[in-house]
């Protein structure tokens, strides 16, 4: 497949709906490499579409949308059919997405786990994998299961490979970049991934944005700020689980992280966690009552000073866990037994849209919003 661009640059802001700004200093190419990004989003998000539809949505002349669709369809991104017009008027041809046109690998790691996904175009996941990474080799861990995803779905378009890691260092990628025959990977922090996928594929963004809350070995925060994700200085915004927190004043990873879970309940009740399990016990009940009126701290912290629309939860936990401790965080806010304040302008709490957070999912669509789709800015 053509690639719509030849290597990673610095993303920009683009968002459907808003004026765009003026493309002052882009060179030819560039203009029309985002023209054609502007097109496939607008296909993308409000799809299927017609010519005239998509003038409205991105401000392109006739010809100019005509020339994209026609290089669309080449690449075979898009597909067009015939729409009848209403009460037996015109008809006119309309322009969907074609999801199997473009795949992606995106690979969530951790210290001693890994998850790799790959999806289409629309971000459905086509297969999904989980495997071990051995201490010392996890360059080598990633080799092997992208090569056995690759070569899984050969006769796939896979057009390249995103990573989520907090950890994870220039050199590895160029190991494997060495070691592979996908490109060199996109990375970015899990949280951000996080939020790329909620933002992208996920529920609306909602005005004012949002934050989100990865739990796993320690505990994480990403910002979702008018679209784009917010890193702060050397990608180090959101590390809350250092912060003291509750009033036996401990730091928030030695509660809430897995370590602490794994060993409230034991690592067989833990492993069954991981797999997705869903069961009651009285020590992961004890859990959840510690964790919420630790995990609280951060989320006043967060309500305070950013005030964002809503505060999602997310990680490898099932689904039911992380509903119980956002049940339990909605008792805890009005406990004036330990905070000695009410906090009824706390963001409204909610589970992430994806399984683990999404934080694969989000690594997956780095791919292509670095060749195909428009990027947030980055922050």
């Amino acid at each position: 497949m053509r690639y719509l661009r030849s290597g990673p640059r610095r993303l920009h802001i683009q968002e459907m709906g808003v004026p765009r700004a003026k493309t002052v200093g882009l060179r030819s190419g560039e203009i029309a490499d985002r023209n054609i990004r502007v097109i496939l989003e607008a296909i993308r998000r409000h799809g299927p579409l017609t010519r005239t539809e998509l003038g409205r949505h991105s401000g392109l002349t006739g010809p100019g949308i005509t020339n994209i669709l026609r290089r669309l369809a080449e690449e075979k991104l898009v597909t067009s059919n015939r729409r009848n017009g209403v009460g037996g008027g015109a008809t006119a041809t309309e322009f969907a997405l074609r999801p199997e046109g473009a795949f992606s690998i995106g690979l969530k790691l951790r210290r001693t786990r890994g998850e790799i996904v790959l999806i289409d175009l629309s971000g459905q996941v086509h297969d999904r994998v989980y495997f071990d990474v051995a201490a010392g080799d996890k360059v080598g861990a990633v080799h092997a299961a992208v090569r056995d995803m690759a070569d899984r779905h050969a006769a796939l378009p896979i057009i390249g490979l995103g990573i989520a890691a907090n950890d994870w260092t220039d050199e590895q990628s160029e190991t494997l970049a060495a070691m592979s025959t996908i490109a060199r990977p996109y990375v970015e922090n899990e949280c951000t991934a996080s939020l790329l996928a909620e933002r992208t594929i996920g529920s609306s963004t909602p005005e004012g944005g949002l934050a989100m809350i990865v739990i796993d070995d320690d505990v994480q925060a990403g910002f979702l700020i008018r679209g784009i994700p917010y890193s702060g200085v050397h990608g180090r915004a959101g590390s809350i689980g250092e912060m003291l927190t509750g009033p036996d004043n401990l730091q928030l990873n030695t509660v809430v992280g897995f370590g602490s879970l794994r060993s409230r309940i034991g690592n067989d009740e833990f492993a069954r966690l991981l797999k997705g399990e869903e069961f009651s016990s009285p020590s992961l009940s004890q859990w959840i009552r510690e964790a919420a009126g630790h995990l609280l701290d951060p989320i006043i912290a967060m309500a305070g000073f950013i005030a964002p629309s809503v505060v999602m939860i997310g990680g490898d936990l099932p689904q039911g866990v992380i509903e119980a401790l956002i049940h339990q965080l909605s008792i805890e806010r009005r406990d004036t037994s330990t905070r000695p304040f009410l906090t009824p302008w706390i963001s409204p709490m909610r589970p992430a849209s994806f399984s683990g957070g999404g934080v694969a999912l989000g690594a997956a669509l780095l791919p292509f919003l670095n060749t195909l789709l428009l990027p947030p800015a980055s922050a």
